[in-house]
């Protein structure tokens, strides 16, 4: 497969129920057809690009979405003032894994972080998800926080 001929870029709203196809099930290709875009679905896409501090990322092989991601930066007094880059829901579709997608969509979001001056980035993934820790630390991340959710 060639890598390089694939796209990193923000998502647009035609692509938004390949994007919670992807969201909705990491083990099995969701047809996005299927996919229910509900207006809480709308808003956040909508929020989303409206925020100068949020993207979600697609990854495109040709006009097909093989992944995606989101990623915002943060402002901080930490670290000099720099924003730091927090990544989250990143898949890849089920059916293109193992070809090198998720080690390009990372390099690639994290060469965005750099390009845009942060001094970080940082990601949280579920402590089930033990393929994606080697994955991630085979990306050069080190795990240096234990991490707390509040359901609200």
């Amino acid at each position: 497969m060639i890598l390089r001929d694939l796209t990193l870029r923000p998502a647009i709203r035609a692509e938004l129920p390949a994007v919670l196809a992807l969201l909705a099930d990491e083990d099995t290709v969701v047809d996005p057809a299927s996919v229910t875009v509900t207006e809480a679905y709308e808003r956040a896409f909508a929020d989303i690009g409206a925020d100068p501090r949020n993207e979600m990322l697609v990854l495109v092989d040709g006009e097909l979405v093989v992944g995606c991601l989101q990623i915002t930066y943060i402002p901080g007094l930490g670290k000099g003032g720099a924003e730091r880059a927090l990544i989250e829901a990143v898949r890849i579709r089920a059916d293109r894994r193992g070809a090198g997608l998720g080690r390009e969509l990372m390099e690639r979001a994290v060469a965005r972080a750099r390009a845009r001056g942060c001094a970080l980035v940082q990601l949280t993934s579920d402590k089930r998800r033990t393929e994606a820790h080697r994955f991630y630390a085979s990306l050069g991340f080190a795990r240096s926080h234990d991490g707390f959710k509040l359901p609200l």
